[in-house]
């Protein structure tokens, strides 16, 4: 049987990074700390190794105490996987591989337009903060993104899904317009309309552009919006967002970034 030795970086899974996916990520992800209680023995597993097993149970959507034996034991990966989401690492991961998928593409680093919308997921039983969304007729929560116009996440935020969209859009707005100055105009759909227009053009100067529906009835792609429901569509091929089994909504945040990082890192 084939095994991963402790520090190895040989690829076993098909989640594993690469050599020169984890070149474009390495820096970003702190050290693992040595054990002060066995008197601060060297690490048993590579911060890289830990990682990839992050990226196992994203992709996989398997439970923590599932976690393969060759990978590095589920209690240190999920205190890390806490750790590191609390200080801005996966954030940050997204943040700098939006920037090179954009550049890529003949676009500048940071977007002047937006596209926000909201998606509702089911949870598993007794996991707290959930409600029930009465459009979509589902008992859970609503994942918040706004993307770029390529389809890119900028932000997440997760909630009950009893809460309206409009009643969320200006927090989540305002935290995009702080980090990305240049954006100026952010499309939606008609559940954002009402007083929170007016709200957020007054809180950050951002223009709410609402994207109506024709009166056709046959199919067709709505300018913008379409793309949002891309990014959705994309994050339907990782498990672990099938269904929201997080405790603690920061943590569904956590996988959000995650799954679209490694969207990003297989397409660089």
């Amino acid at each position: 049987m084939v095994t991963r030795k402790s520090l190895s970086p040989a690829k076993l899974y098909d989640t594993d990074v690469s050599d020169e996916q984890w070149e474009l990520i390495c820096d970003l992800v702190p050290s693992v700390q040595s054990n002060k209680k066995t008197g601060g023995r060297p690490p048993k597993y590579a911060r890289r190794d830990i990682f990839n097993a992050i990226l196992y149970v994203t992709r996989t959507g398997c439970q923590w105490r599932l976690l393969p034996n060759d990978l590095p034991h589920r209690n240190g990966v999920h205190k890390y996987f806490c750790a590191w989401h609390d200080s801005g690492v996966f954030e940050r991961i997204n943040a700098r591989l939006r920037e090179r998928k954009r550049i890529r593409k003949g676009k500048q680093s940071t977007p002047t337009c937006a596209i926000i919308d909201s998606q509702s997921v089911k949870v598993v039983a007794n996991v707290g903060y959930s409600g029930f969304d009465g459009g979509k007729k589902v008992n859970g929560r609503k994942r918040h993104i706004v993307v770029d116009t390529l389809g890119l996440l900028l932000a997440v935020k997760v909630h009950e899904a009893s809460t309206q969209d409009r009643a969320t859009a200006k927090d989540i707005i305002v935290k995009v317009k702080s980090v990305y100055k240049r954006i100026k105009i952010v499309f939606a759909d008609q559940g954002y309309t009402g007083a929170v227009i007016q709200e957020i053009r007054a809180a950050c100067r951002v223009t709410l552009e609402i994207v109506k529906r024709t009166d056709s009835k046959k199919f067709h792609v709505l300018p913008k919006r379409w793309i949002v429901e891309r990014t959705f569509s994309w994050f339907g091929f990782y498990r672990r967002l099938a269904k929201d089994y997080e405790r603690y909504p920061k943590h569904s945040e956590a996988f959000v970034y995650l799954a679209m990082s490694t969207i990003m890192l297989n397409r660089l």
